[in-house]
């Protein structure tokens, strides 16, 4: 009898196994046939309404010249193509190859959102969170900014282990502690893909220039430095200048400063580099005193990932378009509506 209960209670424990498996792959299918939808709705949009060849698409979204045959043929059989495409995500997929047309980029991604005035963050965190877990593949070198934007993309991005995976934080610590300091965002992202974070242990900014010669020369950072030259791709956020609160409150920015900064046409920072809507560098120390790798090695970079969003940050994203170039920009709809119309009426 007791034998009997046994084998009960075992078939048991095999039948919620077996239902925990099935809920896994069901959630797996369901995320796989998001990605394969969306794929195949910007294959129709480029192919029907913008007219590219099948080999131009096919080099577009890096997939070869077969499939996109096989998801043009799919996109009619399931009706999304009459005169018109038919899709919910038509919208966002006219926003997304406006960015890349009018900014020259290889992929813009669009977070919807649920009002026009809901908070972007969120949005965009998830949105970044799986595009990176896609994205990242053993032997990379990644270098990673900071920001409240890219903190939130941490549980987005799905756990793996990847060999030889280097994370460098390109940005020195902020004074205060807290949960979107450099160091900390730099360290697990790390962790999620089992890699290695190699960090710069200094303030963010210092007194002088001489003050970062001597940092960088004689303790020990002219390595990470150095990494940042073999990059093989950047992760960013932009601040804007009217909301430059965590520097401030770092003790890095007096509000003198910030409004010498916006006299001298300021609209934003990237890695605490402040720059102007045409993506010059303003001249204020600041930008001579920040221990931060330079933007002319993030450039080297040939991934360079721009995440950012929100009604302040429209011309802090416009300068970032000139000042870094990125290769993928990461926003929601209205941030990229605003985008669109400022270059429009310019």
């Amino acid at each position: 009898m007791a034998r009997g209960r046994q084998t009960d209670e075992r078939r048991a424990d095999e039948r919620r196994a077996d239902e925990r498996r099935a809920g896994a792959e069901a959630t797996e299918q369901v995320v796989s046939e998001s990605r394969t939808d969306r794929l195949r709705i910007r294959a129709a949009w480029m192919y029907f309404v913008e007219q590219m060849t099948q080999n131009e698409i096919a080099d577009v979204l890096g997939v070869g010249r077969v499939t996109i045959v096989r998801m043009l043929a799919e996109a009619r059989s399931r009706n999304e193509v009459k005169i018109t495409i038919e899709s919910e995500l038509l919208e966002i997929v006219r926003l997304e190859r406006a960015l890349e047309k009018t900014f020259g980029l290889q992929q813009a991604l669009v977070a919807p959102l649920t009002a026009a005035n809901a908070d972007p963050i969120p949005a965009i965190a998830a949105k970044t969170g799986m595009f990176l877990s896609d994205a990242m593949k053993s032997g990379m070198q990644v270098g990673v900014g900071w920001g409240n934007t890219l903190f939130h993309t941490l549980p987005f991005i799905s756990a793996k282990s990847l060999t030889d995976f280097k994370v460098i934080s390109l940005l020195g610590g902020v004074g205060i502690a807290r949960r979107t300091n450099p160091a900390e965002f730099a360290w697990r992202f790390a962790q999620i893909f089992q890699g290695d974070g190699y960090l710069m242990p200094t303030p963010a900014v210092v007194d002088s220039v001489e003050t970062k010669i001597a940092l960088v020369e004689r303790c020990g950072l002219q390595e990470v430095f150095e990494m940042a030259d073999a990059l093989d791709a950047v992760l960013l956020s932009v601040g804007g200048i009217a909301s430059a609160t965590t520097f401030s409150r770092g003790g890095f920015l007096r509000e003198a400063d910030r409004e010498a900064l916006l006299a001298r046409g300021a609209v934003g920072d990237l890695l605490f580099h402040f720059y102007d809507r045409n993506g010059d560098l303003v001249d204020h120390p600041v930008n001579n005193h920040v221990m931060s790798v330079n933007v002319d090695r993030l450039r080297k970079a040939p991934i360079r990932i721009l995440t950012s969003g929100g009604a302040e940050k429209t011309d802090a994203l416009l300068g970032a378009m000139n000042l870094i170039a990125p290769t993928i920009l990461i926003t929601d709809e209205e941030s990229a509506r605003r985008m669109l119309e400022a270059v429009s009426e310019s």
